[in-house]
């Protein structure tokens, strides 16, 4: 087994987590707010970069991660989490999840101050660069939304 740093939700800090070989996992906590996507692209670039991404596939992920993030500080309550997933055989493919603590009762984010037509093309952007993409529960509770990028 190799170690490879990820961070839980509740963490503000990287921690050390043991994981099987061959497998790369990050996580990056993330403020609710309008850097949040920023941060996220800022960084995991690099880490797209070490695992062997073309910037092709690192642009697609990181397109991929601004929307998820986008939407998560959005319509969502905190925490707002990034976890990137790649298995070392894949060549390129990498899992984008971005986990949230679910829906608002209201939308008095700072994005609801943003006029209608900035609004609604995320999906469609995620569904033409993702191989799959969707939400489910996790088991802390809290709601994963996710997208697969296949390898080149």
């Amino acid at each position: 087994m190799t170690t490879t740093t990820i961070s839980h939700y509740r963490q503000q800090r990287p921690v050390l987590r043991a994981v099987p070989a061959g497998e790369r996992v990050f996580g990056l906590p993330l403020e609710n707010g309008p850097l949040a996507p920023a941060t996220a692209r800022h960084e995991a670039r690099p880490v797209l970069a070490a695992w062997g991404l073309t910037e092709d596939q690192i642009y697609d992920s990181l397109v991929i991660i601004s929307e998820l993030v986008t939407n998560a500080v959005t319509h969502a309550l905190p925490p707002v989490v990034l976890h990137l997933h790649a298995c070392a055989g894949d060549s390129g493919s990498v899992q984008v999840h971005v986990s949230d603590g679910g829906p608002q009762k209201a939308p008095d984010t700072w994005a609801a101050t943003r006029p209608a037509d900035e609004h609604g093309r995320g999906g469609m952007i995620i569904s033409a660069l993702a191989d799959q993409a969707g939400a489910d529960l996790d088991t802390d509770g809290l709601i994963d939304h996710w997208a697969d990028l296949g390898a080149a």
